[in-house]
């Protein structure tokens, strides 16, 4: 690690203090009502599934349209845990249990599934998604479609910050690894990939692992702080409110996709009680979006010191 690494991540390290120092003198001096608070901890779980999507989609290539479906994976394991084993401790065991069963599942998707490109592949990951709510719908142990009420609260603000920070720093730091390289290069070109020797199936499916599991830390999240789940806020609608925001925030960027559900979530803030005004201003954000920035808000490139304050040389580059 060099010295302008070291500098840059204490830099984003105090940046990170500051902002959650910021969020909590608000919350203690009541200036972050309850619905603003809840509004903001909803923005941080929807960061949490658009940076893993992001993962899948914009740095591995694979177009899935199932994160739903492992979201719900985590909330229900999380809910039905509680039910046996109180405490912080069925909460830890729920979010592993959340974890390890989306881990299987995924593998069963995704090494058939994953030999599909484009469209084939969002259709087959979009119908395992409503397969896996299905399911949940006719079990017993998860109430049917009517779900589960009453689920112990261990989530708060500072719970859900933590796991946004951690889930954005892993992603990233895989991302610049060897691993991600790989993915780039398979997303770039799978038959040069490929003739250089790169297992493209075991590349592949392990960023789609890697996605759902963290998209079912965030249904685990979800479930413990509304403390109330049930089938149907785990559609095909969700799957497409968490692509909205890797596409506005641009894919391969998770500063991006961070940007972008804030957003997003402040404008559902906003406009809360006008529903149907909401959803013309997503469609005016979206269509002005593809006109001006068609590669969304960040395109591919990640948000840094460096962009934002660097001199820049006659040619346009950023200078260190």
């Amino acid at each position: 690690m060099t010295k302008r690494d070291l500098k840059s991540g204490a830099i984003w390290i105090a940046c990170t203090l500051a902002i959650y120092a910021v969020f909590q003198l608000l919350i203690s001096m009541r200036i972050l009502q309850v619905s603003q608070q809840i509004a903001w901890i909803t923005i941080g779980i929807n960061i949490i599934l658009a940076v893993s999507l992001n993962l899948i989609l914009g740095v591995a290539g694979q177009f899935s349209l199932g994160h739903a479906g492992f979201m719900s994976i985590g909330a229900y394991s999380v809910a039905i845990t509680l039910q046996f084993v109180d405490g912080y401790l069925g909460f830890v065991l729920g979010i592993l249990v959340g974890l390890c069963i989306s881990a299987i599942v995924s593998l069963i998707v995704a090494i058939p599934t994953l030999r599909l490109k484009g469209d084939y592949l969002a259709i087959a990951t979009l119908g395992i998604s409503e397969i896996i709510r299905i399911i949940i719908t006719n079990l017993t142990i998860t109430n049917g479609a009517i779900g589960i009420t009453g689920i112990p609260r261990h989530v708060n603000f500072t719970t859900v910050y933590i796991f946004v920070v951690f889930s954005v720093y892993i992603l990233t730091s895989i991302t610049r690894s060897r691993f991600g390289r790989v993915w780039k290069g398979i997303q770039e070109d799978e038959i040069a990939s490929s003739s250089m020797g790169v297992p493209l199936t075991r590349y592949k499916v392990s960023a789609f692992l890697i996605g759902a599991c963290f998209a079912s830390i965030s249904g685990a999240l979800y479930a413990s702080y509304f403390r109330a789940i049930q089938p149907g806020l785990f559609d095909f609608n969700k799957s497409v409110d968490i692509l909205v925001i890797v596409v506005l925030g641009g894919m391969g960027s998770y500063t991006g996709s961070v940007i972008a559900a804030i957003v997003i979530g402040l404008i559902n803030l906003v406009f809360q009680g006008f529903a149907q005004e909401r959803v013309i201003i997503y469609s005016i954000l979206l269509i002005a979006m593809m006109i001006l920035r068609p590669k969304g808000l960040l395109g591919s490139y990640e948000l840094s010191f460096k962009r934002l304050f660097g001199r820049k040389d006659s040619y346009g580059n950023t200078k260190g």
